[in-house]
């Protein structure tokens, strides 16, 4: 008998979107499309998964502890079958078991992080190498739509519900330090109740616009360009999922010199950017902290796209484990219990 075999995958998780909306494709046709804020691992954010693969037993029989992780669990049966397919055995029952500590419901990729922390467990449970582009379409299959969080290395422009890389914008994202925050008292938002067409033929030439200006930005280090495309994304955005913050944080950020806002498109986390390179850096996070805090929005942490020698910038974070969420269906019906610097 074939004894049982383990595989560990992790994934990262993301702050929302510098850029969301609908672009052409190399083909001309109108494509959804985002661009990801990535939280650097030094935060500590993230999703494990271990998987116990057992190759005598029923492929019907696989589980998910905790058992509300429907999608990880559609993931991992898709992953099983792909990888069984590609190594000639029967796929086995197995035994998913996922942790983590990415705030759940505030848009910064929980749901993908579970899908994709699981696809990589089972690969490996399996010795199966899987590229990037093939976790992504597994991604897509198990939830519908997936952030770019197996592309984590450069900046691209993601195909959220095709599963794959309209645009490589270039090696890393300017420099900025950011502050997050929890707008709409942190509770979640269900993200399948969002209009998947969200978009009209209308917006298409605003977003290129954007597209461009972000290319630019990348191409150049052009940390103020960065913050307008973002500031421009999150306004654009509103009528699909209004932030009565916003306009706060637009006068916060140019209260304390930040180059733009930046929120999740699909949630209620949101950002404000600094450009590290301008004097006066931590005076300038002090008071966007403190103005945040007046307004009584809960400061989450404090990264950057880039390394930076301040040591005023903090990774501190301190959010929900995920284990603390109820059981339930796909979307969580549990608050976050939000954290201040």
């Amino acid at each position: 008998m074939t004894a049982d075999a383990t595989g560990t995958g992790q994934a990262a998780c993301h702050h929302g979107e510098i850029l969301q909306g609908v672009f052409r494709d190399r083909h001309g046709r109108m494509c959804p499309g985002l661009v990801t804020l990535p939280v650097p691992p030094e935060t500590g954010l993230g999703c494990h998964a271990e998987f116990t693969r057992h190759p005598a037993g029923d492929p019907d029989d696989l589980t998910v502890d905790p058992p509300d992780r429907a999608k990880a669990l559609r993931a991992a049966r898709l992953a099983a079958a792909e990888c069984a397919r590609r190594a000639g055995r029967s796929p086995g029952a197995g035994r998913l078991r996922l942790s983590g500590t990415i705030p759940v419901g505030l848009g910064m990729g929980s749901s993908t992080g579970d899908v994709i922390a699981a696809i990589r467990a089972v690969a490996a449970s399996h010795r199966v190498s899987l590229a990037p582009h093939e976790i992504a379409r597994l991604a897509v299959t198990a939830e519908g739509a997936s952030d770019p969080l197996m592309l984590a290395d450069r900046p691209v422009l993601f195909a959220q519900r095709a599963g794959r890389v309209l645009e490589v914008l270039g090696p890393a994202l300017p420099p900025a330090v950011v502050v997050g925050c929890a707008t709409g008292g942190g509770r979640p938002v269900d993200t399948l109740s969002l209009p998947a067409d969200a978009y009209r033929d209308r917006d298409l030439a605003a977003f290129e616009r954007l597209r461009a200006l972000l290319r630019r930005a990348v191409a150049t280090a052009d940390t103020a360009l960065l913050g307008r495309v973002c500031t421009a994304s999150a306004t654009r955005h509103q009528r699909l999922l209004p932030k009565e913050e916003l306009p706060a944080l637009v006068a916060v950020a140019a209260e304390t010199g930040a180059a733009g806002v930046q929120v999740a498109h699909s949630g209620n986390v949101a950002g404000l950017l600094f450009d590290p390179a301008r004097p006066g850096l931590a005076r300038r996070l002090d008071r966007c902290v403190e103005a945040l805090r007046r307004l009584g929005l809960p400061v989450l942490m404090t990264f950057t796209t880039r390394q930076t020698h301040d040591e005023r910038v903090s990774h501190h974070v301190r959010p929900r484990r995920r284990r603390d969420r109820r059981p339930g269906p796909d979307t969580p019906r549990t608050r976050p219990r939000l954290p201040a610097l």
